[in-house]
């Protein structure tokens, strides 16, 4: 029986495409250049952050972010931002009676915007700085594990990327679904991990409701 729905941030409810797009503009790069880069690095199974370091060796994305939001042009987004079909599958998975959760890699700063746009909709929202542990450390889905009420193999943990959400939420005992959009799971789509991990692979989170309804189903 899945009980608890628990979904990543970045590209499964939040469409990073602006967001990137300002970190283009802050280091003074075409934005058609930054995503071509963006691409190529994840496709080669490399960090996210060697992104910047191609374009400025040595740099801090701590330190840049702190100082975009001291030259009021701080990391955003809002409600523009969202999957167009985020609230509606929100309000689905609540009308089945499932609790709901969110929980990604995020900064402080990211995990209050969450809450002004979320807190109506889910039970919990966690962040790896509130916790001090990011994907795919199993600290980080050991965290989730204690603060959803119920058991790891009742918990269905959706994201967009098979290394940092899929493989190790299934090493957590969790079931998993893969959402097919953003820049790690087109690349990832096709292979033999994207294929064989996931619990449900799904194209949007408007798919989730019946799936969880079937599956409850056939376990009664």
């Amino acid at each position: 029986m899945i009980r608890a729905v628990v979904f990543d941030v970045g590209e499964c409810l939040v469409d990073e495409t602006r967001e990137y797009g300002t970190w283009a503009d802050w280091l003074g790069v075409p934005r058609h250049t930054f995503a071509a880069m963006f691409g190529a690095v994840i496709a080669q199974g490399r960090d996210y952050r060697d992104v910047f370091q191609e374009f400025q060796p040595g740099f801090d994305l701590y330190a840049e972010r702190e100082r975009r939001a001291a030259a009021g042009r701080p990391e955003h987004f809002g409600e523009d931002d969202l999957y167009p079909e985020v609230r509606d599958a929100l309000h689905a998975l609540r009308a089945d009676g499932l609790w709901l959760g969110i929980a990604g890699n995020q900064t402080v700063r990211a995990g209050r915007i969450l809450r002004e746009l979320f807190t109506k909709d889910v039970d919990l929202i966690g962040t790896s700085d509130d916790w001090g542990a990011s994907k795919p450390d199993p600290a980080f889905f050991h965290r989730v594990a204690d603060v959803v009420p119920a058991e790891p193999g009742e918990i269905l943990y959706v994201g967009d990327r098979v290394d940092n959400d899929i493989a190790p939420a299934r090493k957590a005992d969790m079931l998993t679904a893969l959402v097919r959009r953003g820049p790690w799971a087109t690349i990832q789509w096709r292979t033999e991990a994207a294929e064989k991990l996931p619990t449900f692979r799904i194209e949007s989170l408007a798919e989730l409701s019946p799936l969880i309804a079937n599956c409850n189903a056939q376990g009664r």
